[in-house]
């Protein structure tokens, strides 16, 4: 009896199930607050402290440390990597081997006349 999906990737799996996008961002979130509670920790940096560094509240901090929460903004990011005194990078890289980019999504850019006069990325 031949098993399928033997060989296959963890990936590829997420992917089968259409849940690799969310599966990544949050991964990437957990990272990203993991090196903020370390470089908090290396410091002695308590969340009271965190937050009056990065001129916000309490539980601004608890959300940006929060594993599971994956909806904090880029310039809060920017905000902690600063407090900790570090610095945040962003990079775009190439779609991995074996995934599909997803089509960008247009709008109509000639607005209430229903006419299409071009289209932009969203």
């Amino acid at each position: 009896m031949k098993k399928s999906g033997i060989g296959s990737t963890f990936d590829s799996l997420l992917e089968q199930e259409g849940i690799f996008e969310q599966v990544d961002a949050l991964a990437q979130k957990r990272v990203v607050a993991w090196q903020i509670e370390q470089a908090m920790a290396e410091q002695n940096i308590n969340k009271v402290d965190m937050a009056k560094r990065m001129k916000t509240s309490r539980s601004q901090v608890d959300r940006l440390l929060d594993p599971q929460n994956n909806r904090v903004q880029l310039d809060t990011l920017q905000r902690a990597a600063f407090a900790v005194g570090r610095s945040l990078r962003l990079e775009l890289t190439g779609v991995r081997a074996g995934r599909h980019a997803r089509p960008a999504k247009t709008a109509n850019t000639d607005g209430a006349r229903g006419k299409s006069n071009g289209t932009k990325t969203l």
